[in-house]
C-alpha cells in the first residue's frame, strides 16, 4: 500500500493543484468536504486521474462519500481495484 498511498498522494496535489507537500497527506486527513479543491468537478478530474494513472476503471456505482473520505479510504480503493 505504501506505494499506492504515495502515488495517490501525488495524484490529488497535481490533479487539484493543491499546495501541501506529498507528506503532509496522511491517510487520515479528509478529503471530500475538508479540501474546497476536491469539489464535484475535482472528483470529476481526480477520478480520470487514477484511472489514468492506476489503469482501472472506477465505475458509477462505486462513487460515494466513502471512496473520498480520507486518503488512506482512497488508496485502500485504489489497491483493492488494481488486486481484484
Amino acid at each position: 500500500m505504501t506505494d499506492t498511498i504515495d502515488t495517490v498522494r501525488a495524484t490529488l496535489i497535481e490533479t487539484l493543484e493543491l499546495t501541501q507537500q506529498p507528506n503532509t497527506l496522511t491517510a487520515d486527513t479528509a478529503l471530500f468536504g475538508a479540501i474546497p479543491e476536491l469539489d464535484s468537478f475535482g472528483v470529476v478530474q481526480l477520478v480520470a486521474a487514477i484511472e489514468d494513472r492506476f489503469d482501472i476503471t472506477i465505475e458509477d456505482d462505486e462513487f460515494g462519500p466513502e471512496l473520498f473520505e480520507t486518503v488512506g479510504s482512497l488508496s485502500d480503493f485504489v489497491d483493492a481495484k488494481i488486486t481484484a
